[in-house]
């Protein structure tokens, strides 16, 4: 009887985290639409990625409120938010800090202190990401996958949880530098920012040019938030899902022997063994969003694209025949058979 008290036990404390999960997800909806018009696609990648503990870069064109939102979310969170304007004359040292000579006035000693950057906070947005050249950008790379930073030989870690949400500006715009692939890659989601529709662009006008001033408030904690990770991790996927999975990101790769031959015309690389990994645990906190305890073929194929986008290159012959990556993704999603789900 002991055992079948404690099973009980554990499954009201999970679903009591589930509850507490449905209510924050719906208290960061309603604060941030308090400010942000439309972009429902994007916001909820945003906060798929946060429920995940990933990474997200938002692209789009000046004045598509990516920065607004980074925001708007960070002030609903309760995180220590940082930020960081990215310009052609940063330097690493200006992210992540500096050693600096400060001398004892009592004793006349003098030492090596560490004054900490930007990159100790909870919530780092990197605005214009690709406005600052590539060394700049690399001085990111150890934070977004190891969660620590290295100055001088020493070893820093940074808190928990810790997010970078980056913007960025279309490549094509005059004074941007390209991302290079390794920390586009830690990336979960490349999210593009479009216009918005006349009548939400209505709305917008409607809310910004009055006296209203939205009030934000935070709706958890870091903790929470920390638990909220572990909880979407439980949530199960079917092997057959987890093979499409697979199967799925292999076929980005032209030099498998699953690739399409629009595959093998038009990319170079295709995406890595994280991409499948980013797909899953996306796939996982989409499905506990909407209140299902299970993965299902939509979750998956919702978030491929904005997956992968930004992890294979495609080559001169896509290029010249203006083909972006998002045309190859939704041809090679209709194109590999749909898993039968258990």
């Amino acid at each position: 009887m002991a055992i079948f008290a404690e099973l009980n036990s554990d499954a009201a404390e999970l679903q009591q985290r589930v509850e507490r999960f449905h209510a924050v997800h719906q208290g960061i909806l309603k604060q941030v639409r308090e400010v942000i018009v439309g972009q429902d696609e994007v916001l909820e990648q945003v906060l798929i990625a946060l429920f995940v503990g990933g990474h997200c870069l938002l692209t789009g064109l000046p004045g598509t409120a990516k920065t607004l939102m980074v925001r708007t979310i960070a002030e609903t969170l309760g995180l220590e938010f940082r930020r960081i304007q990215f310009t052609p004359d940063l330097m690493p040292s200006d992210i992540t800090g500096t050693d600096i000579i400060e001398e004892d006035l009592a004793t006349g000693h003098r030492k090596w202190t560490f004054v900490k950057g930007p990159i100790f906070g909870n919530i780092l947005l990197a605005d214009e990401i690709n406005r600052t050249p590539p060394k700049t950008q690399a001085a990111l790379l150890e934070a977004m996958q190891e969660h620590s930073c290295t100055v001088r030989g020493h070893l820093y870690q940074l808190p928990a949880p810790f997010f970078v949400l980056a913007t960025q500006n279309p490549i094509e715009l005059e004074g941007t530098y390209p991302l290079p692939e390794a920390q586009l890659d830690r990336f979960l989601f490349n999210a593009i920012l479009d216009y918005l529709s006349a009548e939400d662009e209505l709305k917008v006008v409607d809310m910004t040019t009055t006296t209203r001033i939205p009030h934000i408030e935070p709706v958890t904690l870091a903790e929470e938030l920390l638990d909220f990770q572990q909880l979407v991790r439980m949530v199960p996927i079917a092997d057959t899902l987890a093979r499409y999975v697979v199967g799925l990101v292999r076929a980005t790769r032209h030099n498998s022997g699953s690739a399409p031959d629009f595959v093998k015309k038009y990319v170079n690389y295709g995406g890595s063994i994280r991409a499948a990994q980013f797909i899953v645990l996306a796939a996982k906190a989409r499905a506990l969003t909407r209140k299902r305890y299970h993965v299902t073929y939509d979750d998956i194929t919702s978030l491929v694209v904005p997956v992968l986008r930004h992890r294979i290159l495609l080559n001169f012959h896509a290029e010249s025949e203006r083909i972006d990556a998002d045309e190859i993704l939704n041809r090679l999603i209709a194109q590999v058979p749909r898993p039968k789900e258990s």
